[in-house]
């Protein structure tokens, strides 16, 4: 028996988020598909925007504001009227140095608002790492499954993914985010991070999960120096290569503090500076906390590529 209850009152169409592609976009004449349990993104001219719901006490920037239920939800449908097409929903932290959530705990976070938002017209993704968490959020109609480990913490990810069918973005991370920081260096960031993710694209594959349903993240932030975070940013457009969506996560994150010297609460423009060159490097879905800002940076970006 599934967790959640059958809505039949909301349109399956209604979840359809179609972007139309342009030849003048970014990759001329190129149209990248990424399907869910019930959505088909066609990415190209209009960029996505992830809205961050982290329900945890320690993420390292809005940890504890969302973690009582009705201030997640709250906060989940201000993000879509701000224009987010996707609502993230995270309840473990995977910030540098953080420690991991028991899985009845991370249950208890998560699972309760995504009932509640699957009753609205709301496109989700469960960021876990956790295929039981996964699970349990697919019962409930959850679109995708963020997973930053790109499915190797946990071995039924992969065919768990397969068989619901979701879309899955593949994250590239050295070690877990205990670790991950211990050991930046690389002979070179850009060939080693789009290698790994054409070999997780491969993983995900000969698991039985769709190329359309594949999206990669190169993981700014996550085990790596604030030099080939800027590095990587530069050089996104060498991941289109791999032929598949692109998600860019650099909302607030410490590499732009050090740019800038700011603190982690005032990065609203370091952020817009990294989400409008992303854009303009290939990038298709930005993940970000600013969901209102981020959508108008992300639409003037837009237009001006498109032009």
């Amino acid at each position: 028996m599934g967790i959640c209850p059958k809505d039949d009152s909301i349109d399956s169409d209604s979840m359809l988020e179609t972007a139309s592609v342009s030849s003048s976009s970014s990759s001329p004449g190129r149209e990248l598909i990424l399907e869910g349990q019930k959505s088909r993104w066609v990415l190209g001219s209009r960029t996505l925007v992830m809205g961050v719901l982290n329900i945890t006490p320690d993420s390292f920037s809005d940890g504890g504001r969302y973690l009582e239920r009705g201030a997640a939800i709250d906060r989940a449908l201000e993000m879509v009227e701000e224009g987010a097409d996707i609502i993230d929903v995270g309840g473990e932290s995977t910030r540098p140095g953080a420690a991991p959530v028991p899985l009845d705990e991370e249950i208890k976070r998560v699972i309760p608002v995504i009932k509640e938002l699957s009753q609205n017209d709301v496109a989700l993704s469960i960021d876990t790492t956790k295929a039981e968490v996964a699970r349990q959020a697919l019962e409930c109609g959850v679109e995708m499954v963020n997973d930053v480990t790109a499915l190797t913490f946990d071995r039924e990810m992969a065919p768990l993914c397969a068989r619901y069918k979701c879309a899955v973005v593949l994250m590239h991370m050295r070690g877990t985010p205990v670790t991950m920081q211990r050991n930046v260096t690389y002979r070179d960031i850009l060939a080693e991070v789009t290698d790994y993710l054409k070999s997780r694209i491969a993983y995900a594959l000969s698991s039985g999960i769709d190329l359309s349903r594949i999206a990669v993240d190169p993981g700014i932030g996550f085990g790596k120096s604030p030099e080939d975070n800027l590095k990587l940013l530069n050089n996104l457009n060498t991941l289109e290569t791999l032929d598949r969506p692109i998600v860019l996560g650099t909302s607030r994150k410490s590499f732009i503090g050090k740019a800038l010297g700011r603190e982690v609460d005032n990065r609203l423009e370091g952020t817009a500076a990294t989400v409008a060159v992303g854009i303009a490097k290939g990038v298709h879905i930005v993940r970000v906390h600013d969901v209102g800002a981020m959508r108008m940076v992300a639409d003037m970006a837009d237009a001006i590529i498109g032009s």
